[in-house]
Parts: C-alpha cells; structure tokens; sequence
C-alpha cells in the first residue's frame, strides 16, 4: 500500500481550508476534501457535542510523518485528530496523479 487518506478535524472553516491549502502547496497532499460534520466526544471529563470540519487528505503513507508534523504545527487543538487510513486499492490513473502532486518540489 502506498496511498492513504489522513483525516483530522478542525473547529472552523478558516482552519481546514488554511491547513488544506499550506499541506497541497508544500506538496505533501495532493487533494484534501473538507466536509462539515458533528462530533461527539468526550474531553477533560466532560461529552462534547460541536460542529467541526473533516478534512480528508489524500496523499502517500511515505509523507505521512510530514503531514502529521505540519498539521501538528499549524492546528489549533491542544490534540488534533490525526489519523491515516491506507487506500488498498483504487483507480490507477488516479493514485498516479496523487504520486506526481506529492512529489518533492526540486530543489535548485
């Protein structure tokens, strides 16, 4: 397996699409779908009930830690949900354009 989909949620859009933008333009996903959702939760003793923003990032399993790194970076929850989940299979021409947009940038 060499593709998978990272998720992690953020408590607003300005967030998901500011996380989204930075990962697609330093190459480390190629797409990253954001998605309105509800969680429900419990943190610090206490069940939460809020509306977050899922962002579904596509990328390889080799950039994970990288991804994981500046998500942990740039996110403002004190533990942001970062989780990877392999892609076992899929459209080939579509994983192959995954591959060609994480690619390293060069570097001159």
């Amino acid at each position: 397996m060499e593709y998978c989909v990272v998720m992690v949620t953020t408590a607003t859009e300005a967030e998901a699409l500011s996380l989204a933008d930075q990962l697609v333009a330093e190459h480390l996903a190629a797409c990253v779908q954001i998605l309105p959702i509800r969680s429900i939760y419990r943190w610090q003793g206490t069940v939460h009930r809020d509306p977050e923003w899922q962002l579904l990032i596509k990328t390889r399993i080799a950039l994970f830690e990288e991804v994981r790194d500046r998500l942990v970076a740039l996110h403002s929850y004190e533990v942001p949900e970062i989780i990877a989940l392999p892609i076992v299979a899929g459209s080939s021409a579509y994983l192959n354009w995954v591959k060609e947009q994480t690619q390293e940038p060069s570097r001159g």
